[in-house]
């Protein structure tokens, strides 16, 4: 290629550039699911893992590493022996039907408020990798300015309804403070939900007090403002840590992820229907502790769950193993009645490659067909959970459309089935040109953005630069970047939050 090529096809791309004009920000609407759920299980098969689990919560015991939770379970009816809790099953349901079936997180833009429950899906993204990683410099330590890219990037797109929470660890600031930087970011910089703190009981009280500052406390007590995820230490063992962040976000009524980190074959049998125990087991015992403490607290029925390469001790992600855990696992969350978390574009790929595209779309798809109510680390997932990517935040984010395409299902109605277009079509003929087609040209069929797939024939695509689909997400994150614009803060809730920040972060020897 000639340097003179390359600069005419340089200037074709700026030219189409500056001929686009900047995107009005714009939000599909949470997927409502108009298709059944997908379900493997008949009514034998979720009542013998319930009655398993019950045996593990009975026999077997859960640990609870927290003396004030141990002694709420004792006063509610639990045995417990040691740091060990036993709970029978009438106890462990009674308080696990207290739990509602659906709740609403608020936004600090009304408009953007997310329903979690029923059929509804809501995608928020990846969550909690130390690493960042995109074309121009490889993989890094995340900085609080990835951090603030990714939250940008996540309030700019239009199928991801939620900020999510840790998007990449801000590794420039200093452990104890960096919180509430994360915090303060996604309450300035986007007007979507997001999550709270869960790296210590005295950051999950920062952020309800950060969320009643933007939101206000009786407001709080009618829909939750924050929604934080709250680990399992599989095998049966609740962990102090997080055992006390619980305990701040349910005296709050705020929403809670209740979900076990099992890895079949290490913190789970090497064995499918004994890992649905455990987990269902290990969720139900923290439901069920959420609900002695604050009866009604919004709570969801989370699952992390995928198995070990048991040759090289490797994790797999998009496994045909996990893909049958997350179908199995949201018909289970169903009969509890509870709403429902898993899934993810899960990859323990290094790139930006096949491998990643396979595997997070064997993980997501399940999740979208187990119609799942919170899918944590929607986009931006790589490395087994170590990075977040900036490219594939983009391609997957382009197939999180697709999905909301598909949960709306088929259309059977007169519209739906071009009755008229059938009259103006003689045998041999086209629908090209019909006024059917006319009509739905725009909607009939997901379009992509061609920004980021490419659809074009294959001189066009050469003539245009041969550009494969990570340097496209590449320009189109940048580009993202740069269109950005903050939505509006009220400047005197702005200082309130900016002077709760700066008076913790003296407080912690940080000032």
């Amino acid at each position: 290629m000639t340097a003179t090529t390359r600069e005419e096809r340089s200037r074709r791309r700026e030219k189409r550039g500056s001929q686009a004009e900047a995107p009005a920000k714009k939000q599909v609407p949470q997927i409502s699911h108009n298709v059944p759920p997908y379900e493997i299980l008949n009514a034998e098969n979720v009542q013998l893992i319930h009655d398993k689990s019950m045996h593990i919560l009975s026999k077997l015991g859960i640990a609870f590493y927290d003396q004030e939770a141990r002694e709420i379970l004792a006063a509610h009816g639990a045995r417990v022996e040691g740091d060990i809790v036993f709970m029978d099953e009438t106890m462990v349901m009674e308080h696990v039907s207290k739990a509602p079936s659906q709740f609403t997180q608020m936004a600090r833009n009304p408009e953007n408020n997310v329903v979690i429950g029923g059929n509804h899906t809501v995608f928020a993204p990846v969550y909690g990798p130390p690493f960042v990683y995109d074309l121009d410099r490889g993989r890094r330590e995340g900085t609080l300015d990835d951090f603030q890219n990714f939250v940008k990037l996540a309030y700019m797109s239009e199928y991801i309804q939620h900020s999510g929470g840790t998007v990449c660890e801000p590794n420039d600031e200093p452990v104890p403070t960096r919180h509430l930087d994360m915090l303060y970011s996604h309450m300035k910089l986007s007007d979507k939900p997001f999550m709270g703190s869960v790296t210590e009981p005295w950051n999950a009280e920062d952020t309800v007090a950060m969320c009643e500052i933007l939101f206000g406390k009786e407001a709080m007590q009618e829909n939750p403002a924050t929604i934080s995820l709250i680990n399992v230490s599989s095998p049966r063992r609740h962990d102090d840590r997080m055992l006390g962040c619980m305990k701040v976000y349910a005296k709050a009524r705020q929403a809670m992820i209740i979900t076990p980190f099992l890895m079949a074959g290490a913190m789970s049998p090497a064995a499918i229907a004994g890992t649905l125990a455990l987990q269902n087991a290990e969720a139900l015992s923290g439901i069920a502790l959420v609900q002695m403490i604050n009866p009604g607290c919004p709570v969801i029925y989370g699952s992390f769950m995928t198995n070990l390469d048991l040759q090289s001790g490797a994790t797999v992600f998009g496994s045909p193993e996990s893909q049958l855990t997350i179908l199995a696992l949201g018909q289970i969350a169903r009969s509890y009645n509870l709403p429902f978390r898993t899934g993810g574009t899960f990859t323990s790929s290094k790139l930006v490659d096949a491998q990643s595209g396979y595997e997070s779309i064997q993980t997501m798809l399940p999740a979208v067909q187990a119609q799942t109510n919170f899918v944590l680390h929607s986009a931006g997932w790589m490395e087994s959970g170590l990075a977040s990517g900036y490219e594939k935040f983009i391609i997957d984010n382009e197939f999180l459309g697709m999905y909301h395409k598909m949960s709306k299902g088929i259309d059977f109605t007169d519209e739906g089935f071009a009755t008229d277009a059938f009259e103006e079509v003689e045998a041999g003929g086209h629908f090209l040109g019909t006024q059917h087609t006319m009509r739905n040209f725009r909607t009939a069929f997901h379009r992509a953005d061609a920004d980021v797939l490419d659809y074009e024939a294959y001189e066009k695509w050469v003539e245009l630069g041969s550009d494969d689909t990570v340097i496209k997400a590449n320009r189109k994150w940048k580009k993202m970047l740069t269109e950005y614009q903050a939505p509006a803060l009220d400047s005197a809730v702005d200082a309130k939050l900016q002077a709760f920040v700066e008076g913790r972060k003296k407080a912690l020897g940080f000032g």
